[in-house]
C-alpha cells in the first residue's frame, strides 16, 4: 500500500507543481505587460512564447463577452486553480477506489469490491458532469476532442433529464438534477455494499 500512496503523492504534488508554475508565469506576463518591455525583447519574447497558447484562447472569449483583454492572465489562472483542483479530486477518487479494491481483494468481500468500483466510477462521472459545465460556460466548442468525449460519456444521462425537466430561464438545470441522482446512489452503495467496511478498510492501510 505505501507504494500505491507514494504513487498518488507523486502525482498530486506534480499537479501542484504545474498549477504553481503556471500562476508564476501569469504573474510574470502581467509584469512584463504593465512594465512595457521592449517587446523585441529576449525576455518580452521568452515570456510570451511561454504563455500566449494559454492567454489567446481567453482573450477570445472575454472579447466575445464584450470585457477587456487585459484580465486575461487573471481569468487563466482562475482556471488554471479550478482545474488543477478537479485534477486533485479525480487522483484522491482513483487514489480511494485503487485502496478500497485491493482491501476488498484481500478480504475476499464480492460486495465491497463492487461496491467500491461503481462508488469510484460514479465520483468520475460526477467530475466528468462537472468538467463538462465548466467548459460549456467557458463556450468550448463540440469540435473539441477532450469536449466531445466529455459530452458522448454524459449526453446518455443528461439528456434524458434535459427533455423532462424544463429551464430554468435561460440555465439548464437537468446537471444538478444528474448530480443529486448519482449522490443518491452513491448513498445507496455506501449504505449497502459498503456497510461497515469502508472505514474499517482504511483504518487497515494505516
Amino acid at each position: 500500500m505505501l507504494m500505491i500512496d507514494r504513487i498518488f503523492w507523486f502525482l498530486e504534488s506534480a499537479v501542484i507543481g504545474i498549477i504553481v508554475a503556471l500562476i508564476i508565469l501569469m504573474i510574470i506576463r502581467m509584469i512584463v505587460d504593465k512594465a512595457d518591455l521592449n517587446p523585441f525583447g529576449a525576455t518580452h519574447r521568452s515570456v510570451r512564447r511561454l504563455s500566449d497558447g494559454f492567454i489567446a484562447p481567453v482573450r477570445g472569449l472575454l472579447r466575445e463577452f464584450n470585457a477587456d483583454p487585459k484580465y486575461a492572465p487573471i481569468l487563466v489562472i482562475v482556471i488554471v486553480i479550478l482545474m488543477g483542483l478537479l485534477a486533485i479530486n479525480l487522483l484522491g477518487t482513483l487514489a480511494q477506489m485503487t485502496l478500497g479494491i485491493i482491501w476488498a481483494l484481500r478480504a475476499g468481500s464480492l460486495p465491497a469490491l463492487l461496491g467500491y468500483v461503481f462508488h469510484g466510477l460514479i465520483s468520475i462521472y460526477i467530475l466528468m458532469i462537472f468538467v463538462r459545465m465548466v467548459l460549456t460556460m467557458a463556450m468550448v466548442s463540440y469540435m473539441n476532442r477532450f469536449m466531445r468525449f466529455l459530452v458522448d460519456a454524459t449526453e446518455p444521462l443528461l439528456g434524458p433529464l434535459r427533455k423532462r425537466i424544463p429551464p430554468v430561464g435561460r440555465w439548464d438545470i437537468s446537471p444538478i438534477v444528474a448530480f443529486i441522482i448519482l449522490w443518491l446512489i452513491q448513498a445507496a452503495i455506501s449504505a449497502t455494499l459498503l456497510r461497515g467496511v469502508r472505514f474499517a478498510s482504511f483504518a487497515t492501510f494505516n
